[in-house]
């Protein structure tokens, strides 16, 4: 008995199918593999082959995605100890626990449903985030990327994987194609998978606001963004019943200056409600210190102002109906508020 042979192995039978196929040198040795026997499987023309520095794929041919995608974790998972990665997880021994890694970019957002992304098998590259102290190096199809914060990693097909916000960012930062951009911040949007104040926070933390092609597709993307929150908003009056306000409007003091713009306005009650579609940028405070002063003014002068983003329409439109309900019914118990002059903007 060697070193490098465990005292009791585990059979490979425990694993997965996928699992089975794709495992580290230091997994093979706790399944009783010893290292002479692994080299001599990874032999040329030999059942076995190295996939990545220490990752094996116990067959000759070429690896699938999921193999691909698993070997990539495999090699830049932090060792939950001393030469034993990517241990089973405790409420399943047949589900690995990749710690401190997990995939982004193009491959992330294919895994997310994405349609404007490559097939996983056509991409030149796997891109793997990780923190940024650990001691990784790109290799072979593996791209690693270093970040000094990881998000919290989102399960898909049993993989872990960036949120959509932050795989879009690491996905643009090596695209220079504008319309390529343009689709995949527009498709992340449409297709509901997140807002768009999320996906320029993260563009923006990755300093790409500077790319004219990426600003071009953000101005898109907040328009989306605005026309999609806007028809929630009509969705949610008529939905669930609250009286028909005036849409789009401006506020005026007679022959005074202009209050500001508002996405719906109940003239009687003197509630109104606007959408917050900020695109967080470098000027976040000033914009939001604008929107403060706007609200006080108006509340000043007895305008309730209810304020809702696309995200809670999205997720809790009855919540946001009701709170919109509440305001209205409230308003006889209030002073009456200031004459204001309503136009159309």
């Amino acid at each position: 008995m060697t070193h490098n042979t465990p005292l009791s192995p585990r059979p490979l039978s425990r694993l997965s199918d996928v699992h089975r196929r794709v495992l580290t040198t230091a997994q093979l040795r706790t399944h009783g593999v010893a290292a002479t026997e692994i080299a001599e499987q990874c032999r040329p023309g030999g059942p076995w082959q190295q996939l990545l520095p220490g990752v094996v794929l116990l067959h000759p041919g070429p690896p699938t995605s999921e193999e691909r995608l698993h070997g990539a974790l495999l090699f830049t998972a932090r060792e939950a100890a001393p030469g034993v990665p990517a241990q089973p997880a405790p409420d399943s021994p047949h589900r690995p626990v990749y710690a401190d890694a997990m995939i982004t970019g193009l491959a992330a957002l294919t895994l997310h449903g994405f349609s404007a992304t490559p097939p996983l098998l056509s991409l030149d590259h796997v891109d793997v985030l990780v923190p940024r102290m650990r001691r990784l190096r790109s290799t072979s199809y593996v791209r690693v990327l270093r970040t000094p914060a990881l998000p919290a990693p989102e399960t898909v097909t049993g993989l872990p994987v960036a949120p959509v916000p932050r795989a879009l960012a690491d996905a643009v930062a090596d695209l220079t194609d504008a319309e390529a951009v343009r689709r995949l911040l527009t498709e992340a949007v449409r297709g509901g998978h997140c807002e768009p104040a999320a996906v320029v926070r993260e563009l923006n933390q990755a300093k790409l606001l500077a790319r004219p092609h990426v600003v071009d597709a953000v101005d898109s993307l907040v328009a989306e963004g605005r026309a999609i929150a806007e028809d929630r908003l009509y969705r949610m009056v008529h939905e669930y019943g609250l009286p028909d306000p005036v849409w789009n409007v401006d506020l005026r003091l007679p022959g005074g200056p202009h209050l500001g713009g508002l996405d719906a306005y109940w003239p009687e009650q003197a509630v109104a409600v606007e959408l917050d579609t900020r695109a967080p940028r470098q000027d976040e405070d000033a914009l939001w210190s604008e929107y403060a002063r706007k609200r006080e003014h108006l509340e000043r002068l007895g305008i309730t102002v209810v304020y809702v983003t696309p995200k809670k329409l999205r997720n809790s439109m009855e919540q946001q109906a009701a709170v919109v309900r509440t305001a209205l019914m409230a308003a006889g118990d209030r002073d009456p508020a200031a004459y204001v002059v309503v136009l159309p903007r």
